[in-house]
């Protein structure tokens, strides 16, 4: 069956997180996780196989040091839950909150408009192999673009405030 959606449209039409996830260590940090569900809403490619075209729900948790993703349809009734080990991400993920520290510290100190820059830049590189390694873990299971791999992993790291 041909996909008659738009380009650029939304296969993720809701996105849960546990409940209190929403109390992160910092208000930045809260931005940050608030403005990836935000954006992932607006427009998002997550085909998952088999499962035909959405759109869908997607229920993010970590659990166990697992990132669990339940696929629901739009009745909110589960379809396939996937589970992935974070063991892959530690690194990146540790990195990102370093990364997201100093970007705060340097922001509320007053910092130089290049050691802001410079620090964006690092945390632009972490999303990037963090989407990189989201969408080949993902690969053969769920059909994703470079920029809701991005958003969801913001969203990992959210999750996960601390290893």
């Amino acid at each position: 069956m041909p996909d008659t959606r738009p380009a650029g449209g939304r296969d993720l039409i809701r996105i849960e997180l546990p409940d209190g996830q929403g109390l992160l260590p910092s208000p930045y940090a809260e931005a940050d996780r608030r403005q990836a569900v935000e954006d992932l809403l607006a427009g998002n490619r997550f085909r998952p196989a088999g499962l035909g075209q959405g759109p869908f729900g997607l229920a993010i948790a970590v659990r166990d040091g697992r990132l669990m993703l339940e696929i629901r349809d739009t009745a909110d009734a589960p379809l396939h839950a996937l589970v992935l080990a974070l063991g892959p991400f530690r690194r990146l993920i540790k990195d990102y909150h370093l990364v997201v520290e100093s970007h705060e510290q340097a922001v509320t100190e007053g910092g130089s408009e290049a050691r802001i820059q410079a620090i964006d830049m690092g945390r632009r590189g972490l999303h990037n192999e963090g989407a990189e390694l989201l969408t080949q873990r993902l690969a053969g299971k769920v059909e994703i673009d470079f920029e809701t791999a991005r958003r969801l992993f913001t969203l990992v790291c959210a999750l996960h405030q601390r290893i």
